[in-house]
């Protein structure tokens, strides 16, 4: 009888412990863990740039001839171009800095002749023979290089030059959406400096805080040429300056704010694709980078768990790298369980209502290491896309967005305004 009770009492204490194992391996295994975002895209300080030339049998612009730029900029923003004066040893014609004023101070895009803004200018690499077919190409070197000066009438040898309105008409049209054509018309023909036009080049600058990123984008006066200006002023050769121009020319957003989310037993609660924009935030933050309304709203939503804006340090956004100098991140402590999801949004700053975003359903968060690869790029489908970074309804730029109503879907890549970088060169995400 014992050794029964013995048996009995022995199997007892084996279930309760069984149990109190069991009933431990059930409860919520909770951990701290920091999610951190950055800003690691290599900015460019140009957001377009390009080459033009006659389409015709000859590349060179000849009196009565005339070429066309096609290209987007919003207000305060300048188009800045160069061709050489051709049948001179260095001048070439250009607007001052920063370039072609596109927009009046009402935000009215304008429109018509701007010949008035383009000079002559002399590159300070040659001495100037008299203007004409006969000039001597490449002609006599200066002995010391000297800097970009505008020519007023003379230059330095005292040739004499009609204004450059006069030999060159150019005139913008405004054709929508923030899209210009400029026309460079050579009108020399009937003037005292009849002169080719070279095939040239043409850049605008990034705006940001109200100022451009490079408001001298292919030269400065007072000082010397570079990049190879010196090839289109001396020779007409625009291929050096082009090539240089575009290792200029690319992308530069910041972030806005970032948005993290920690939820349980639901779906991505900020957003799904191919659904419209649910009118809880998210247009706001998409829009204009003000995810306060969105995150407030979450804080409501059952099975959401933690809401936070996590705005940077000193600049509010997570600017881009600039310079070499490091992009803008953020950083927040988490208290996560099994079974938890992180979501995180932030505002592609110089768009219409473009976003970066979890895809799908979200991450794991648990989940340790660089999970860059969890993000993508959307379009809210609330604003009409404009290029990026050089729209005028843009917020970030100043602008009004203008109201659309489609799906929340991808953006493509190359898109129809420009080619990003890959989602990991522009946002980086990372849990520890």
């Amino acid at each position: 009888m014992k050794d029964k009770y013995s048996i009995w009492l022995g199997m007892t204490v084996l279930a309760l412990i069984l149990t109190a194992c069991s009933k431990d391996d059930d409860m919520p295994s909770t951990s701290m863990a920091t999610v951190t975002i950055e800003n690691v895209l290599d900015s460019k300080s140009l957001v377009e740039s390009g080459s033009f030339k006659n389409t015709g049998a000859s590349p060179v612009i000849m009196p009565g001839e005339s070429v066309s730029i096609k290209f987007s900029a919003a207000k305060g923003q300048a188009l800045s171009f160069a061709t050489m004066y051709g049948w001179s040893n260095d001048l070439f014609f250009a607007p001052a800095n920063p370039g072609i004023i596109l927009y009046q101070e009402n935000g009215t895009p304008i429109e018509g002749d701007v010949s008035a803004q383009i000079k002559l200018w002399d590159n300070g690499t040659r001495i100037n023979q008299k203007p004409g077919a006969a000039v001597m190409h490449p002609g006599t070197a200066e002995s010391t290089p000297k800097a970009v000066t505008a020519v007023n009438g003379t230059d330095a040898q005292g040739n004499t030059y009609a204004m450059a309105s006069s030999l060159m008409k150019t005139s913008l049209h405004y054709d929508g959406n923030s899209f210009f054509t400029l026309t460079i018309s050579n009108v020399s023909g009937a003037t005292s400096n009849p002169t080719p036009f070279s095939p040239g080049v043409w850049a605008i600058s990034y705006i940001a805080g109200g100022n451009l990123l490079n408001p001298n984008p292919l030269f400065e006066a007072g000082k010397l040429s570079a990049n190879g200006l010196t090839n289109i002023a001396e020779m007409g050769d625009n291929i050096v300056l082009a090539n240089y121009l575009t290792t200029q020319t690319g992308i530069f957003t910041p972030l806005s704010p970032v948005l993290v989310v920690v939820y349980k037993g639901i779906e991505n609660p900020i957003y799904k694709v191919g659904e419209n924009d649910r009118g809880r935030g998210l247009k706001d933050l998409a829009q204009k980078g003000d995810a306060a309304g969105l995150a407030a709203y979450l804080k409501t939503v059952p099975g959401v768990k933690a809401a936070y804006v996590l705005p940077a340090a000193s600049t509010t956004v997570l600017l881009p790298k600039i310079s070499g100098q490091p992009g803008g991140r953020v950083s927040q402590q988490l208290n996560v369980s099994n079974g938890d999801r992180l979501a995180i949004t932030t505002m592609y700053g110089l768009s219409n209502d473009w976003f970066f975003a979890s895809k799908d359903n979200g991450i794991d968060a648990t989940t340790k290491g660089d999970v860059s690869s969890s993000m993508g790029l959307f379009d809210n489908g609330t604003a009409i896309n404009q290029f990026p970074g050089a729209g005028n309804a843009q917020a970030g730029l100043g602008g009004t967005p203008v109201s659309e109503s489609k799906p929340i879907g991808e953006v493509p890549n190359p898109n129809t305004f420009t080619t990003l970088p890959s989602i990991a060169n522009m946002i980086k995400v990372t849990i520890n």
